[in-house]
C-alpha cells in the first residue's frame, strides 16, 4: 500500500499543474469520466455529499453545478496544497456560485465527520492512494446514512487486447510527457505503478462488499482502463 507521507508530499509538489496534467495525459477524457460519476450521483437524488480525495475540487464543482442549489458538498483532502488550489478556484469563479461547497483538510482513514452524516460519498482517482484501502472503505461506510450510496471512480485493469498498448503508454510515454508538463516525472512514475497494481473491477467490488456495502455494481469505461463502482450502505 502507498506511504501516506510520500503521497502527500508528491501531490503537494504537482498541485499547481495537476489540472493541466490531467487534461493533457488523458487527452481530456478525464472530464467525461467525472461527468459519468456526477451524473450517477444526480440520478441517485443525493443532497449531502462527501467528495473524498477532492484534490483541486473538480468533482465538487461539477456536483455543485449538477445538484440542486440546496445540496451540501464537503470536499476533503489530506494534501493542503491541493486544497489550496480548490479554494483558489472557488474564489476565482465567484464564491457565491459555489457557496454550498466546503473544503476541509482531513484524512480518508479517519474522516472528520460524525457517523451517518451524509447520503453520498464520492471518491475519484483517490482510492488507490489510501495507505489502507479496507480501512478507508469502512470510514466511508461509517459516515454514510443507512441507504446512502458510495461512488468510486478509479483506474482499473484494461481489456486484454488493449493492455500491451496501454501499459506501454503508462510506462514509456506518460512519464515523459508528465515530466515536461509538471517538471516532476518521478511523481507520475509512482502514479503509473499504483495504476498497474490496482485491482480489476471484480476484485475491487469484492473489497467494497467486504467493507460492509451491499448492491455493489461496477462498469468499465474506455476499454476498461477506468471503472465506476456504486454501492449502498
Amino acid at each position: 500500500m502507498p506511504d501516506s507521507t510520500a503521497v502527500n508530499t508528491m501531490f503537494g509538489r504537482i498541485a499547481h499543474r495537476y489540472d493541466f496534467a490531467n487534461r493533457l495525459l488523458s487527452f481530456g477524457t478525464d472530464v467525461w469520466w467525472r461527468h459519468q460519476l456526477v451524473a450517477a450521483v444526480g440520478r441517485a437524488g443525493s443532497r449531502e455529499v462527501l467528495d473524498l480525495a477532492t484534490g483541486s475540487g473538480d468533482v465538487a464543482f461539477a456536483l455543485a453545478r449538477r445538484l440542486p442549489a440546496e445540496a451540501r458538498i464537503i470536499g476533503v483532502d489530506f494534501c493542503q496544497p491541493m486544497l489550496d488550489e480548490a479554494i483558489r478556484k472557488q474564489a476565482a469563479t465567484g464564491i457565491s456560485r459555489y457557496a454550498n461547497i466546503t473544503f476541509r483538510h482531513g484524512d480518508g482513514l479517519a474522516l472528520p465527520l460524525v457517523d451517518a452524516s451524509v447520503d453520498a460519498v464520492t471518491i475519484a482517482f483517490g482510492l488507490r492512494n489510501l495507505a489502507d484501502r479496507a480501512r478507508g472503505l469502512r470510514e466511508m461506510r461509517r459516515v454514510l446514512r443507512p441507504g446512502g450510496r458510495l461512488f468510486v471512480l478509479e483506474f482499473s485493469q484494461p481489456a486484454t487486447w488493449f493492455r500491451p498498448l496501454y501499459f506501454f503508454y503508462l510506462r514509456k510515454i506518460l512519464p515523459f510527457i508528465a515530466g515536461l508538463a509538471t517538471g516532476d516525472r518521478a511523481a507520475y512514475a509512482y502514479l503509473n505503478e499504483t495504476i498497474e497494481q490496482f485491482p480489476d473491477r471484480a476484485t475491487l467490488a469484492e473489497e467494497i462488499g467486504a467493507a460492509g456495502f451491499t448492491g455493489v455494481a461496477g462498469h468499465g469505461m474506455t476499454f476498461g482502463i477506468v471503472a465506476l463502482h456504486q454501492a449502498i450502505r
